[in-house]
């Protein structure tokens, strides 16, 4: 276990495989599942978000999921405010847990920056992912200067978070719950709104990108310059509904993904 201050690299707790409580660092891999789902989570989220995932996805999907530093089990190391440090710090992690076999990354939000980094490292190793999952985030090549300039207090980073209606409403209204939550909500608010890749920053691994059709983080010209940064196959879906367009779409968006990835249907 590392010291306190400094982010671990034990592969156990950053990668999760959900079969275990909220907290568990690990639970036994799907026996024979084909293919490694790692999900990426949002600003100020944690591993356990997927956890309706993993329920929903049949024998061809083990849904793995990063846990960052600062939340959850992990919440006494700090938070990582920088995302190519991120990227670099869950790696090594990365490459450990996902194998030899097929595996597939999903990220939402910050998740998809995150994933987009992670991938670039993967390649660089040889052992990129079948397919990029980008979803609820523009392109890093496009910007909004500012965007995360009036979060400056607690207060307004609260009503952020409502705003988002990704957190649970009772934590929001909870002051001690606050105070473990808004560290690693910050923090990941500077890593993203710091992040910046050019047009030039591109991936070999074929990009689907999603949104919701009434996000006002992204709009769909801004998911479309995806296509960008990949040099192989690009695929835009815009779905109903806001930034968290995919809560309780588990199934649909489960079958797409495996649809893409030549798996067979999950059983109903």
């Amino acid at each position: 276990m590392s010291a306190v201050g400094t982010p671990s690299v034990d592969s156990a707790l950053w990668v999760r495989r959900l079969g275990g409580g909220p907290a568990a660092p690990a639970a036994p891999a799907t026996p024979g599942a084909p293919l490694r789902l790692l999900c990426l989570p949002h600003a100020g989220g944690s591993a356990s978000v997927f956890r309706p995932w993993s329920a929903a996805a049949g024998p061809e999907v083990e849904v793995l999921a990063l846990q960052y530093p600062g939340r959850q089990d992990r919440y006494r190391e700090p938070a990582v405010a920088d995302l190519s440090r991120l990227a670099d710090l869950a790696a090594p992690a990365v490459r450990a847990e996902v194998g030899e076999g097929r595996y597939a990354l999903f990220g939402h939000s910050m998740g998809a920056l995150l994933a987009f980094e992670l991938t670039r490292r993967l390649e660089r190793d040889g052992r990129a992912p079948e397919l990029l999952v980008v979803s609820g985030r523009r392109a890093p090549s496009t910007r909004r200067d500012g965007e995360y300039d009036h979060l400056t207090d607690d207060r307004a980073l609260t009503a952020h978070l409502r705003e988002l209606s990704g957190t649970d409403p009772r934590l929001l209204t909870d002051e001690d719950a606050l105070q473990m939550i808004l560290p690693a909500v910050r923090a990941d608010l500077t890593a993203v709104g710091g992040y910046h890749a050019g047009p030039e920053v591109t991936v070999r691994t074929p990009v689907l990108a999603l949104t919701g059709d009434t996000d006002p983080w992204v709009t769909p010209a801004e998911a479309a310059a995806w296509q960008g940064h990949t040099t192989s196959g690009f695929e835009l879906r815009i779905h109903p509904g806001g930034h968290f367009y995919l809560d309780g779409r588990e199934r649909e968006l489960l079958a797409l993904l495996g649809d893409r990835l030549g798996l067979a249907p999950a059983p109903r």
